[in-house]
């Protein structure tokens, strides 16, 4: 029973698992690269190389930890990797917000903003039904913050008004 978890077969496995890791996180970085280059406007360029950098940086730094040991060098790739877990997402989400602002576009198969839900639109498939005695809250109290009450129902269909 001791021979199966030798610490040879241990050294071993573990290398051969944080190779795994590396390659991992190497495919993953290669994608985004070919995300980058292949989607149409800035916002999927944006989503296609946060998504898979970060998950890249992440097997990477896990294959150097293994690498690594038990030692200082581990304490510091976990702290890269904690500040690369933090600050890429935010960073991605800060140049949307900065495209979006210059007045960016994002490219859609549909025009989502010229939706009409008015008397030709079915209200109970986009937004589900809607009973009377439905309330907002166990209490059973529906006013809003000006006191004024703020009962929701949904039309029938083929109402007009």
């Amino acid at each position: 029973m001791g021979d199966i978890l030798s610490p040879a077969l241990l050294g071993d496995l573990k290398h051969y698992a944080s190779w795994l890791f590396i390659g991992l996180g190497s495919f993953f970085t290669l994608v985004g690269a070919i995300g980058l280059m292949r989607m149409p406007d800035v916002f999927t360029r944006m989503h296609a190389t946060s998504v898979s950098d970060t998950l890249g940086a992440g097997f990477l730094i896990l294959g150097l930890i293994l690498q690594a040991g038990l030692t200082l060098v581990t304490l510091k790739l976990v702290f890269i990797l904690g500040l690369l877990f933090m600050t890429g997402p935010v960073a991605a989400h800060a140049l949307a917000q900065a495209a979006l602002h210059a007045g960016t576009k994002p490219l859609l198969s549909e025009d989502r903003l010229d939706r009409d839900l008015g008397a030709g639109a079915d209200f109970e498939s986009a937004a589900g039904t809607l009973d009377d005695d439905m309330a907002p809250d166990q209490t059973g109290d529906n006013s809003n913050a000006n006191g004024k009450s703020a009962k929701t129902t949904a039309k029938p269909k083929g109402s007009s008004s």
